[in-house]
């Protein structure tokens, strides 16, 4: 079947230009054609993963004193550490992971990853003092942030921008709640049947969803797809000349080391490459990074405050998270029910053209959600009302956080789908650095100004924010248009 569509989205085979792509628009080993049935199936995979994942950034924290006391530290920084090191491995991980899973395949390299987070929370459980333990959660945090990348690259290769915000839902809801279960869950674990157990219920629990994934998932990167068709049909017919649409000559996808070896270099580099040179990717991440920093801001003053404040124990101090996985729940919610019904109603006005900046319309609603909690939830805990105020103070942060996070992310991918992972990437990097950095200035930022202004200097930033995303939304497609990237 000669001709092509456009060639991100369905290249068509023509054997008499040597060119191997889909057998038609309707091709079923298109991932993009795959039943909705099974589409969903290889989400609630990824999705499944994408949750141990985060959690595990966070569950530790309510066991790190129990830690501190067995190893003797009484340095705050190394405690910190011990937490926030894994999101370092955040940082590290995804400059192998995404561009090797746009070479290789997303199965393979979530495979793999999967086993080394699997492997090095043995570890962790196992560490003799405080120094091995970091090392091990950093090594923990390098494999678990392969689903955070691949994830995006497996959206983009099975849903259309217009099928894409129901599935970002799905995707980000264990990135958005894991580390809000974590300590709730940790809490209770650390202090009834010890921290080392924090770990072992992560290898239990992330060996039998790691082992799910390794057997029922399926390869969807197109990419991949099509070499391995091109090198069936030159075997089969016995034209070495072949090569697949989705590269640009024949040398591009020869079978063998050498030819994956030659193209590595630059694989790698993509996502410093998208986050130095795109206009989108970098504006972005700093916005999505920014905001990650004041999240975990607040996570380092949540037990502190219930257990302090309010007389609370470590399994009950946990307890107080869940007014952030209310937010969370309602906002994912909220962005499942909105997004794709808007970007359907905007694109017929569009005379039908689709636009990747029609996924920014709904996001300063929710960027106006995110200062109050500083405020409310600050002030709350200063002046030391009842317990339940700061909670719901909670709130409307994590609302907010959910839907700029999903509208962003899922904007990053419509702008790339080819390069999703190395997209999504550069986001998890800078948010993970951010994430693991700002904490360790939280203590002293908060026993200097307290928790009312401490709070509230956050709260500030927030609010001069706001307008960023109307920026993005109004110009971001000029800006676009007028980039120009060696992709």
């Amino acid at each position: 079947m000669a001709g092509r569509k456009k060639a991100d989205v369905h290249p068509l085979i023509d054997l008499d230009n040597g060119i191997v792509g889909w057998d038609g628009n309707d091709d079923p080993a298109n991932p993009r054609n795959f039943p909705m049935s099974q589409k969903r199936f290889l989400m609630l995979l990824v999705s499944s993963v994408t949750f141990i994942s985060p959690f595990a950034s966070s569950v530790f924290a309510p066991g790190v004193a129990y830690a501190e006391e067995e190893f003797h530290v009484t340095s705050t920084i190394l405690g910190t550490l011990s937490v926030t090191g894994y999101l370092i491995g955040y940082v590290t991980g995804p400059l192998f992971f995404s561009p090797l899973s746009e070479m290789f395949g997303r199965r393979i390299v979530l495979s793999a990853a999967n086993t080394f987070f699997v492997a090095f929370q043995v570890g962790c459980a196992l560490a003799p003092n405080i120094s091995a333990l970091i090392v091990f959660r950093f090594l923990t945090g390098v494999g678990g942030s392969a689903c955070l990348t691949t994830g995006g690259g497996v959206i983009a290769d099975l849903f259309i921008a217009e099928q894409r915000g129901l599935a970002m839902a799905l995707y980000t809801s264990g990135i958005l709640i894991g580390p809000v279960l974590g300590p709730l869950l940790g809490g209770f674990i650390a202090q009834r049947a010890g921290w080392h157990w924090v770990f072992w219920v992560l290898v239990i629990v992330g060996g039998t969803l790691s082992a799910l994934v390794m057997v029922f998932n399926r390869e969807t990167n197109h990419v991949v797809l099509m070499r391995w068709k091109t090198e069936r049909l030159r075997k089969e017919l016995s034209r070495p000349e072949l090569h697949s649409a989705y590269e640009s000559n024949r040398a591009d996808d020869k079978a063998g080391t050498s030819s994956y070896t030659s193209t590595l270099g630059k694989r790698l580099i993509m996502p410093f490459y998208l986050l130095v040179r795109s206009p989108i990717v970098l504006p972005v991440a700093t916005y999505l990074a920014t905001l990650y920093g004041c999240l975990y801001l607040l996570f380092t003053t949540v037990t502190d405050v219930f257990k302090k404040t309010y007389g609370w124990s470590t399994e009950i101090s946990g307890l107080a998270y869940l007014g952030l996985g209310v937010g969370f729940i309602t906002g994912q919610i909220a962005f499942a029910l909105t997004s794709d019904r808007i970007i359907s109603r905007l694109k017929r006005r569009n005379n039908d053209e689709y636009e990747p900046e029609m996924r920014l319309s709904i996001t300063v609603i929710f960027a106006l959600f995110v200062p109050v909690s500083f405020f409310w939830y600050g002030w709350s805990a200063q002046e030391k009302t009842h317990w339940i105020v700061p909670i719901i103070g909670l709130s409307p942060f994590a609302f907010g956080m959910v839907g700029i996070y999903n509208t962003l992310q899922t904007y990053v991918i419509d702008c790339y789908p080819r390069y999703a992972a190395s997209g999504t990437a550069a986001m998890v990097i800078t948010r993970s650095l951010m994430g693991a950095l700002l904490p360790l200035a939280g203590p002293r930022m908060y026993a200097a100004l307290g928790y009312g202004w401490g709070n509230s200097l956050l709260g500030f930033v927030t609010l001069g924010m706001i307008p960023v995303p109307l920026l993005f939304y109004r110009y971001g497609g000029k800006v676009r248009k007028s980039s120009k990237l060696d992709l």
